[in-house]
């Protein structure tokens, strides 16, 4: 059979790639084209994108694509979610392009709720209370720049606007912004009136593997792209990455694991229950208009931090290096709450985590193998009650757990997740991003015939490896200690208005 080539453009929040994925035969195949790295602009306080790096970075791979002589039938930029570009009357971004981190959206979420209750903002979008959404960014914007703002886009699709021309949103990445109401599948115009968003800003909202046309003016001299058409695949990288979970059947959840952990299952309609609200899940929109039902959870950040302040302090640590300490460290000294929000915010994440432990009576880790597994065991925990709050959100009993992305190579990570849950536990894809963006644009031109038939090429191209629970009676007895921790911040038994706005100075 012929081979069809495409290229997916993934930007992560620490670096962007373009990636060649080839399907033929019902296999797919991934190779990475090019890297460059997202180091945010740091500017009196503030943090933004540098956009112009980035799309820099998208030619310079596209020349290594020309090189190649492959001919590329669809091309698909995917990004993290919330983070907007402005676009100008001329269709020129505005800058700066804010950086989630950025500490104005407190600013917004004060203006929110001096409007609109959280309830209300719930029952509209379904969407979890982070102070970093889309909405409480733009509720911290000045007047002078949303009145020159013409069109609003997510980083993904603003990445195929410029490729295409085409400014529109693809719903994966506008259900992230808390201003899409996933119940009548269009923008919230109620939230919008609320806050004073003009209506202008947001764009026609396309389905997820639209394909948008041929490449724009500035991307005609590529030869690899002449016959190539731009598709919005799923725009957000989530979105994209749960396309590509090698699930069969039903009875299974997710764990997009890398910085971030996102923990939830794809479900057929959007679960806008009070419960849902109170436990802080979120119903963001997949392919084929399926709702992922999830918790946006801290991840492997905190692994992160703690290996840059070793080597601010002239001890250099390879992640490997670290997990196999935390092998060797003896199990559940210490364990931390993951939530808390003092390890969502950068800078002395070893001097955090061992405040926690004596704020809370523990002893507090001293080597890096002993943080390293406080920081993992406690992490499996909270996946852990995560997905008992799935399972008691949908009533429904899970059996198994897909990891997939970056953290899926952390098989110690994996290993006590398996034991924390008491299930099996099924790693890999590593690159279930840039896969899924590349079925879902398969899937767009009728070479694959849906998200089932996407699935089974994943299985059958990826060395899948299953882990097995054990240790019960010990993680049993962890589990039941970690639950006893204090809760602090937004993930709680109960998120109401006055608890946010208490938090708010808490809060990245």
């Amino acid at each position: 059979m012929q081979t069809t080539h495409y290229l997916a453009c993934d930007l992560g929040a620490e670096s962007g790639r373009l990636m060649l994925g080839s399907l033929m035969d019902g296999l797919v195949t991934l190779r990475e084209i090019h890297r460059f790295s997202n180091t945010p602009l740091s500017c009196g306080g503030s943090l933004s994108w540098d956009v112009p790096w980035l799309v820099d970075g998208l030619h310079a791979g596209l020349s290594k694509v020309d090189d190649t002589g492959v001919p590329i039938s669809g091309i698909s930029a995917d990004s993290w979610g919330v983070d907007y570009l402005l676009l100008n009357e001329g269709g020129q971004v505005m800058t700066p392009v804010f950086h989630y981190r950025d500490p104005r959206s407190q600013s917004g979420v004060e203006r929110v709720f001096s409007k609109v209750p959280w309830e209300t903002v719930f029952a509209e979008t379904g969407i979890q209370f982070m102070g970093l959404n889309t909405l409480f960014q733009l509720s911290s914007e000045s007047l002078e720049r949303l009145e020159t703002a013409q069109v609003l886009l997510g980083i993904g699709d603003g990445f195929n606007y410029f490729l295409s021309g085409r400014a529109v949103s693809e719903v994966s990445m506008a259900s992230t912004t808390q201003l899409y109401n996933p119940v009548s599948r269009a923008w919230s115009a109620r939230l919008l009136e609320a806050v004073s968003l003009p209506r202008r800003l947001f764009p026609e909202i396309v389905s997820s593997g639209t394909q948008l046309g041929p490449v724009a003016a500035p991307y005609k001299h590529y030869k690899c792209l002449s016959a190539a058409q731009v598709i919005a695949s799923c725009s957000h990288d989530t979105g994209a990455a749960v396309a590509a979970v090698p699930a069969e059947g039903d009875g299974w959840a997710y764990l997009s694991s890398g910085t971030w952990s996102l923990m939830g299952v794809e479900w057929p309609v959007p679960v806008m229950t009070a419960a849902c609200r109170e436990l802080n899940f979120t119903n963001e929109i997949g392919f084929a208009n399926t709702v992922r039902l999830l918790k946006n959870l801290v991840g492997l950040w905190i692994v992160q931090e703690c290996r840059r302040c070793w080597q601010l302090a002239g001890d250099e640590w390879s992640y490997a290096d670290l997990t196999s300490a935390a092998a060797a460290a003896r199990p559940f000294r210490s364990s931390i709450n993951p939530s808390d929000p003092r390890f969502l915010l950068p800078g002395d994440m070893t001097g955090k985590i061992a405040d926690f432990c004596r704020e809370t009576d523990q002893l507090s880790p001293g080597t890096p193998g002993e943080v390293i597994r406080c920081v993992l065991e406690s992490l499996a925990m909270l996946y852990a009650r995560t997905f008992r709050q799935l399972e008691q959100l949908t009533g429904r009993s899970l059996r198994t757990l897909h990891i997939v992305g970056g953290g899926s190579k952390n098989e110690l990570l994996t290993q006590f997740t398996a034991n924390a849950l008491q299930i099996p536990v099924i790693a890999g894809p590593e690159e279930a991003t840039a896969a899924g963006n590349v079925l879902i644009q398969a899937i767009a031109q009728s070479k694959l015939s849906g998200l089932d038939h996407a699935r089974e090429v994943v299985r059958r191209s990826t060395r899948l490896k299953r882990f097995e629970p054990a240790e019960s009676t010990a993680w049993a007895s962890a589990l039941k200690a970690f639950e006893a921790l204090p809760e602090h911040g937004i993930v709680r038994s109960s998120v109401t208005t006055a608890h946010i706005r208490s938090q708010m100075q808490t809060q990245d």
